[in-house]
């Protein structure tokens, strides 16, 4: 049965690897429903959160042709239980809207945005939130007219106490240097 997983992988930042990564869902034809791509806490170390909607079986054998890239040091799955997660959209509405009423500032208070910007022309609004919120406050202000819209992938943290990249790379090394002996 297909379900929504969440694929990170740390790597080294190599040019070309993000090409290389997607290919590995196109050749399954699985679509990808967000990509983030971010700095970790390893300083030199890039970490991959990557959204598809798939069986167990098939995530499972992405994640193993993504851990045969070789700058990729750890991959993993997870489902949105084992996960903190957040996405950030951006909301562009008229200020004469905003202007016109109390209505807008109070949508703002009610989803737990915020105004990024005023011009005399237009204003910017963040939230952050899950898809579905992100979704339902565009929808309530859309009433409004909203100019442009945009909601960034998945950022996500584990829940469970999975092994720690740093700890994977000690152990890594201290392997690679009995095999050097």
């Amino acid at each position: 049965m297909k379900k929504e997983y969440n694929i990170t992988a740390y790597s080294e930042n190599h040019i070309g690897l993000l090409n290389r990564v997607t290919i590995i869902f196109t050749r399954r034809k699985v679509n990808i429903e967000s990509l983030t791509v971010s700095a970790s806490a390893i300083k030199g170390v890039s970490k991959f959160t990557i959204v598809v909607e798939v069986t167990e079986e098939q995530v499972k054998k992405i994640v193993q042709q993504i851990e045969k890239q070789v700058e990729v040091l750890k991959a993993y799955y997870l489902s949105n239980d084992e996960i903190i997660y957040q996405e950030v959209a951006l909301y562009k509405v008229s200020t004469e809207a905003l202007i016109g009423g109390d209505q807008i500032e109070k949508l703002v208070r009610k989803h737990n945005a915020r105004i990024l910007e005023i011009t005399k022309d237009y204003t910017v609004i963040e939230k952050t939130g899950h898809s579905e919120e992100t979704q339902d406050f565009f929808n309530e202000l859309n009433e409004f007219k909203v100019l442009q819209f945009v909601r960034s992938g998945k950022v996500a943290i584990t829940r469970s106490p999975i092994e720690r990249l740093s700890e994977f790379l000690k152990k890594r090394d201290e392997m690679l240097k009995v095999l050097d002996k």
